[in-house]
């Protein structure tokens, strides 16, 4: 079956559009294609500072013909309806259509044959439509304005588009169409410089080929593999290490149509500058990666750049422009880290009164101080010092008013552990002042110190209870605070550390500090960020493979805020349902709620306290008394020592005689009295498996 080549070629691209822009235009091509119902057996796309491509495979030569029925209005209907449907289906007159009948009446129904088209001219159709509404972040018009040119709004200029649709043992056609005096053809062009002739291509074998020939590496993997496998043996070569960087490979590989990996080198008095500082300088100003000492970790004065073309002098110039730059933007980032150093962190704290953190939570000063309190609070209940974690949250948002801060955001926080260490502070309060932001992400490190625990906390749980007083949170995909991102690291701080922490006390205490910033429902408030940590918690343990409603049942239970006990009682439970005797005291207490919610539905009222023991018939009734008052017994008194294995081994015991129950008992017995005293002990089954979680929020 034919194949198509489709390529875009334009002015330069921006890096980080090129992966979604070369995605969107597979998707936008083999999404209509299908639509036409023409199903093809593969496509895969590319992109270059200069090109989008697209390639398709196995699309087959013509559309299927298309044969339906469509259905028309009633015989002896209304003109109007009659003659909209000629009009819609194409017919000349109603005598073509024919009549059939149903329970409602006799219908005209039109019997639509149309032939399916050739490909080549369905592309030519819908290959237009998808360049004009190319969904572009961003885009351009350019040139002048008229009926038929300078309509079309692209990233950067389009200069030429190939197209061509052909089986492998054949030349190709031309998929003919043209956008604002742009003709389609079989014309590209090669690199910038060292290739910028024009070059002929067929189809994507003889595309590619030809295009490596002319310095263009059309796969952004492959361009990826030659930067990173060049710059790690040149690297070597000279003793390094490569600092390796995924994000700007990514962004390098974008620049480059034929990259060629060079080193260059600053002066070694700038190595006095904290590692991370150089290199977000060389890596935000000039694309450059750094290289280390393999023997000592630290970064040597030595960095690797990405040239797009093999320069007659093996890239002297390249590098010698590119160390000018770097030398003037690590001078600047020297003179502004000596400049820091010179004033101490707190004496920075009284800017903080005159900057407003959210107009209805004050100023970060304000909010320094209640996070410095709620630290002090926490501090003893995980296990740090007290005086260390107030000094620590004190100090922690100060680098964030230094001119290193203020340059590369990126390193906020960092910066405060130097500064802190510079200024001769505990080793604790300066790794805090680092450590607070974290973790940041599922990927992030947790902190371990327990100083650094405890602020890290205040500073998730002011953020969360702030935001959750002024009603700012999230809805749907929009949370403009990341506040999910904010409850997800308070979890991973808790359940990683192992700490034992009660979140509707942290909370109400944050809550406390809002007096007067934010209309705040003490009671109703903690509750519902419980409830958006559940959702969360559901998040964390279903990526980690748990099942999300047992996180339900056991959140369920009132007073279920310390999040270490809901993951270990979830755990349990989720081990407990696995075996048979779980599974079959699920569906038996599944089975006594649904009787109970129809029966509480009737009557009008609940079934619960205490049956009458006097009142029991059978045996089976008193055995699964019996064992109701011991599961309730031994599972609460394994839950008080918060041994969740034994609670459901214990719970395991009431399953033969709910199971003996349900097989010899009716519980809605002609005896009223009988049938009350059976539904509470229905309800006594609810009440001893909530021991341990609540049994109705479980799914089957």
């Amino acid at each position: 079956m034919p194949d198509l080549l489709l390529e875009l070629f334009s002015e330069e691209i921006p890096a980080r559009m090129q992966a979604k822009a070369a995605d969107d235009l597979r998707r936008m091509v083999t999404d209509k294609l299908v639509a036409e119902g023409l199903v093809y057996e593969g496509a895969k796309a590319f992109a270059t500072p200069r090109r989008l491509a697209l390639t398709v495979h196995g699309i087959p030569v013509r559309q299927p013909d298309l044969k339906e029925e469509r259905k028309g209005p009633r015989v002896g209907g209304a003109e109007p309806a009659i003659q909209g449907f000629l009009k819609a289906t194409g017919l000349s007159s109603i005598n073509e259509a024919k009549i059939q009948s149903d329970k409602k009446g006799d219908f005209y129904i039109a019997l639509i044959e149309k032939p399916g088209r050739p490909a080549i001219d369905v592309l030519a159709d819908i290959l237009p439509v998808i360049v004009r509404t190319f969904p572009w972040p961003k885009s351009m018009r350019w040139g002048e304005r008229s009926e038929k040119s300078g309509s079309l709004s692209w990233v950067r200029p389009l200069h030429a588009i190939t197209a061509t649709f052909g089986l492998e043992t054949e030349d190709p056609d031309v998929v003919k169409f043209s956008i604002d005096g742009i003709e389609t053809g079989q014309t590209t062009y090669g690199h910038r410089f060292m290739a910028p002739a024009a070059i002929s291509v067929r189809r994507f074998e003889d595309y590619d080929a030809k295009l490596l020939d002319a310095k263009v590496v059309l796969d952004p993997e492959r361009r990826k593999d030659v930067i990173l496998t060049d710059a790690k043996q040149l690297a070597f070569a000279q003793g390094f290490e490569l600092v390796e960087d995924q994000t700007l490979l990514d962004e390098v590989a974008g620049l480059v149509e034929w990259p060629v990996v060079l080193m260059g080198s600053f002066d070694a008095d700038f190595l006095s500058i904290p590692g991370e500082v150089i290199r977000a300088t060389i890596r935000n100003n000039q694309k450059c990666f750094v290289v280390r000492d393999p023997k000592t970790g630290k970064l040597a004065n030595k960095f690797i750049l990405t040239a797009n073309i093999e320069a007659s002098d093996g890239g002297k110039a390249i590098i010698a422009g590119n160390e000018r730059v770097i030398r003037a933007r690590l001078s600047d980032a020297k003179f502004f880290y000596e400049t820091d150093l010179k004033t101490k962190l707190e004496d920075r704290l009284l800017k903080f009164e005159n900057i407003v953190f959210h107009e209805k939570l004050g100023t970060q000063g304000e909010r320094i101080k209640r996070i410095e309190r709620l630290a002090a609070e926490i501090a003893p209940l995980v296990g740090a010092d007290v005086d260390k974690a107030r000094r620590a949250a004190r100090l922690a948002k100060a680098d964030l008013l230094t001119e290193v801060v203020g340059e590369f955001p990126e390193v906020q926080g960092l910066m405060g552990k130097y500064y802190a260490l510079a200024q001769g502070e505990d080793a604790a309060i300066a790794a805090a002042c680092e450590e607070h932001y974290k973790p940041q992400g599922p990927a992030d490190r947790v902190p371990t110190d327990r100083v650094s625990v405890a602020v890290a906390l205040a500073d998730k749980i002011d953020t969360l209870a702030g935001f959750w007083a002024i009603d700012e949170k999230p809805t749907g995909s929009k949370d403009p605070f990341a506040l999910r991102r904010a409850a997800l690291g308070v979890i991973r701080l808790i359940t990683d550390n192992s700490l034992r922490l009660s979140l509707l006390k942290a909370a109400k205490s944050a809550l406390s500090g809002l007096s007067g910033k934010a209309a705040v429902d003490a009671e109703k408030l903690p509750t519902d960020l419980l409830a958006f940590f559940a959702d969360r918690l559901k998040v964390q343990l279903r990526d980690q493979g748990a099942r999300h409603d047992l996180v339900d049942a056991v959140f369920a239970l009132s007073g279920q805020d310390d999040l270490l006990m809901v993951v270990r009682r979830v755990e349990a439970l989720g081990k407990f349902l696995d075996t048979d005797d779980g599974k079959n005291l699920l569906a038996g207490t599944k089975r006594a709620s649904n009787i109970l919610s129809i029966e509480e539905k009737k009557d009008k009222r609940t079934f619960d306290g205490a049956p009458d023991a006097s009142l029991y018939k059978l045996d089976e009734e008193k055995a699964l008394a019996k064992a109701i008052d011991q599961v309730k017994s031994e599972a609460g008194a394994a839950v008080a020592k918060e041994d969740f294995a034994a609670a459901m081994s214990a719970m395991a015991k009431l399953r033969p005689a709910v199971d003996a129950f349900f097989d010899k008992v009716k519980v809605n017995d002609d005896d009223a009295k009988v049938r009350e005293n059976r539904l509470k002990l229905l309800g006594e089954i609810r009440a001893a498996t909530r021991a341990v979680a609540d049994f109705s929020k479980i799914q089957d």
